[in-house]
């Protein structure tokens, strides 16, 4: 069997495409849940804590230097409102995912509540056959 006929029957398995279709669903969740905590999210936050922004909270290690215009020096710091906010936007995801499969769950469990009458009588059956013994 060549490579490019193994590649093929690797590429089309059903559980490769399903987590294909899972990452592309997943980044653009991604970019609507980072739109979601910079937009509407954090403004609220950010004005009951007094205005404060938080991607632009910093811990300036060393400050730019743009002193000379042929040797500039860029700043370094520690950017950690932008930690905040990737924190914020994780527990947001964290807990629409928790829902997601909490929703998911509860279908799975009413479309199996209703338990066919045949298979009913087979447990009942069997439920008598171990009492004789």
């Amino acid at each position: 069997m060549s490579m490019l006929q193994e590649f093929k029957e690797f590429a089309m398995r059903g559980n490769v495409v399903d987590m294909a279709v899972g990452i592309v669903i997943g980044a653009a969740f991604g970019k609507i849940v980072t739109s979601l905590v910079s937009d509407i999210i954090m403004p609220p936050i950010g004005w009951a804590t007094g205005g404060i922004d938080f991607s632009a909270m910093k811990w300036i290690i060393r400050p730019a230097d743009n002193s000379n215009p042929a040797h500039k020096i860029p700043e370094v710091a520690i950017a950690y409102g932008s930690f905040i906010n990737t924190i914020i936007a994780f527990l947001i995801v964290a807990f629409a995912i928790f829902i997601l499969v909490k929703l998911v769950n509860r279908f799975y469990t009413k479309a199996a509540a209703a338990t066919p009458a045949d298979v009913v009588l087979l447990t009942e059956i069997r439920d008598l056959l171990k009492t004789r013994q």
